[in-house]
């Protein structure tokens, strides 16, 4: 027999029961899939309370309540009342609080990614609409986000939206809006995102894949971090992976955090781990990146502007090195000729102005402030003044301890670092700046700029791009005006390939910071001999302010990040970000030269074995390839690191002169550091017809 207080008890252990918030599902989890492949998860003996937005009587069971939930275009969570029978489709603009409760069964949308994912395939099943004009599939439950050409209401599904595409002339892409009967023809003129997005059916025209013309992107890789910046960990004589960090947190930033997070991916399995860094008490975000000789990293200044860390590939470690002379943040570094690094500028963080040259020594393990290195002749005229001036500068190592900057300014000058340093004007590049603009030394002296902008926020991009040739240091550039890209490209990203064409990707149409607006999809890839563009493949993702792209040792390119959000101080909410602009993720770009004109795969050439994976400049080196095919050519180029849209580390150089025994070719490295840079290289050769093997990895040494 129970008494009143026991009851009482009882009452108030079974309220507490039906109030108590919950985090993760109290019962073991069961799943509905509906007819396309949508998942929904089933959390048996909970309730959401909150508003209702629909109530359907004499449903017979949890799973036909899911079943209605797939059926309806706007729901994305239920509860089913095991009492009475009721399903009820609730309201998802309404606060909603999961509690324990026997009587009902919770029902979420769960599939693989999340609402408002970006992807780059159908992750459901599709459907096909076949018309005059050819086949159209439908992949549900996704959206193109992006401008609609023409919207047509009263249409009754997505087949009839398929058709009426087919009827429109230069319909492409469509979208349905289950929701409202609405179809929209897309405008495929403007920048499309494929997202998840229940209310609606994506549509499109199956058009035949032509990789062999216009290259091909990979599936979205998912990454725990935005890679603001990376670097590819030298390892011989293969590499497979790649470090990538962002700041005091993976998605954020602001004030220095003293700790950085980090992730490694590797691309040979696909693995990807995430760490985060602190013995160094160093917050990474916005630094200075060179590759030693040795293959360590040294990472200087960002939001802990005066710290320096060292990243040492053999023990995957890292250390604090000795404090830069000057504190800096948005400052580009470069090795030297002599092994040493030069740095200049960054007046991001640390205080502004007078952020004049100085120059570390491995050796010495010290920095030395090079005051006749000034900072002034290199500045930009932003409208934000001068934390915006002296950031990011193009820097080239090149000849006895030389420095070339090649922008983005519109003067170029030389660097000297013996003694207190000097600086002498080279050449006047354009009428105006181009901050975050693509620079690439893509053959011996041969410097590739394009895109940027005036103003680093708030500011037209361009589409220009010029070649600077440089020869002895302290004597004059040459500028050459090239051919236009398609597109106007601020915050994009550039990248030297084996056989000296240039990949550009990402950028966007009006430079602006933590934002997607007129993102520029599709890659373009220059050609040296002609001079012109080419017009590939679009990504899948927006690649703007904070992205990257590396060369990887197959040939192929990693593109990737966008995004993170200032928050003003670590651990601060991220709540008024635009977290639709943060692009944890990559893609990986296969270009043209890989496949044949067929579209399938090319075959590659091997390089079996080198001499020496280790070896000083002007030595000579032998290549012994899988076969005995003519023709063959080889390159060199630099291991790269990026950040901001540069990459001081990477340079293309060309093996001229080769002798050819069998399988065996021998070939005289280029004698001058200044030229072949001391640091970890890829080595590829190329076939006959200019298709890249996978390049071997080797040290070149002083």
């Amino acid at each position: 027999m129970f008494f009143p207080r026991a009851l009482k008890a009882l009452a108030l252990a079974l309220q507490l029961r039906v109030t108590i918030a919950l985090d993760t599902c109290p019962t073991a989890v069961t799943t509905y899939t509906d007819g396309t492949g949508a998942q929904y998860a089933i959390c048996a003996d909970t309730d959401l309370q909150g508003t209702t937005a629909v109530a359907t009587q004499n449903v017979a069971s949890t799973a036909a309540c899911a079943q209605l939930c797939s059926a309806n275009s706007t729901c994305i969570r239920a509860v089913y009342d095991t009492s009475r029978k009721v399903c009820h489709i609730k309201d998802t603009a309404a606060t909603l609080t999961w509690v324990s409760n026997t009587r009902y069964d919770v029902i979420s949308l769960n599939n693989q990614f999340s609402e408002g994912t970006v992807i780059a395939r159908c992750v459901f099943s599709e459907t096909s609409y076949t018309g005059a004009r050819g086949t159209f599939q439908t992949c549900p439950g996704t959206d193109l986000q992006g401008a609609s050409a023409r919207i047509v209401t009263g249409v009754a599904s997505s087949a009839a939206c398929a058709k009426l595409c087919d009827a429109t002339s230069g319909c492409d892409k469509a979208v349905f809006d289950k929701s409202v009967s609405v179809c929209h023809i897309k405008d495929t003129t403007a920048m499309l995102i494929w997202a998840m997005n229940k209310r609606y059916d994506v549509i499109q025209r199956k058009v035949a894949a032509t990789p062999a013309a216009t290259g091909q992107w990979s599936d979205i890789i998912r990454l725990p971090i935005i890679p603001v910046a990376a670097y590819v960990v030298p390892e011989s004589p293969d590499t497979s992976r790649m470090l990538i960090f962002a700041a005091w947190g993976g998605t954020t930033f602001g004030g220095a955090g003293g700790e950085t997070q980090f992730a490694d991916y590797n691309w040979k399995t696909g693995t990807v781990s995430q760490k985060t860094i602190s013995n160094t008490n160093h917050d990474m975000f916005c630094p200075g990146i060179s590759q030693l000789e040795d293959g360590r990293i040294i990472i200087t200044g960002g939001s802990d502007a005066e710290k320096t860390s060292i990243y040492n590939p053999k023990t995957n470690t890292f250390a604090r090195g000795p404090d830069m002379k000057v504190a800096r943040g948005y400052q580009s570094s470069t090795t030297l000729s002599d092994g040493r690094v030069f740095t200049i500028g960054g007046s991001y963080s640390g205080g502004y102005g007078g952020k004049d040259g100085e120059i570390y020594d491995p050796a010495t393990n010290t920095w030395t402030f090079l005051a006749g290195a000034e900072v002034d002749v290199m500045l930009t005229d932003d409208h934000e003044g001068i934390w915006r001036e002296d950031n990011h500068g193009w820097l080239y190592g090149w000849k006895n301890g030389s420095v070339f900057q090649a922008g983005p300014s519109r003067t170029q000058h030389w660097y000297g670092t013996a003694g207190t340093g000097s600086v002498v004007q080279a050449a006047t590049r354009d009428t105006d700046d181009a901050m975050c603009g693509i620079n690439v030394m893509y053959d011996v002296g041969k410097i590739l700029s394009a895109g940027g902008a005036s103003d680093y926020d708030a500011s037209t991009a361009w589409k220009t791009a010029h070649i600077t040739t440089i020869g002895e240091p302290n004597q004059g550039s040459t500028v050459e005006k090239v051919s236009d890209m398609a597109y106007a490209r601020a915050f994009g990203n550039g990248v030297v390939l084996p056989d000296g064409t240039v990949l550009v990707t990402g950028g966007q149409k009006v430079a602006h910071v933590f934002t997607d607006t007129d993102g520029a999809l599709a890659a373009e890839l220059f050609n040296p001999t002609t001079k012109t563009w080419k017009t590939l493949a679009s990504a899948a993702v927006a690649r703007n302010y904070h992205s990257v792209s590396l060369l990887l040792p197959d040939g192929t390119v990693f593109s990737g990040g966008g995004g993170l959000c200032y928050v003003g101080s670590k651990g601060a909410s991220d709540a008024a970000c635009n977290l639709a602009v943060n692009h944890a993720d990559g893609q990986i770009f296969t270009p043209p030269y890989l496949f044949n004109s067929d579209n399938t795969a090319a075959t590659r050439p091997v390089i079996s074995s080198v001499s020496s994976y280790s070896m000083r400049v002007g030595s000579n080196l032998s290549v012994t390839m899988g076969s005995a095919a003519g023709g063959v050519k080889f390159s060199l180029v630099r291991i790269g690191s990026a950040t901001h849209s540069i990459n001081t580390d990477q340079r293309r150089i060309p093996i001229g002169t080769t002798t050819q025994s069998g399988t065996q070719y021998s070939f005289t490295l280029e004698k001058d550091s200044g030229i072949l840079l001391p640091g970890y290289y890829y080595l590829f050769a190329l076939s006959s017809t200019g298709v890249p093997s996978v390049a071997k990895t080797i040290q070149i040494t002083l």
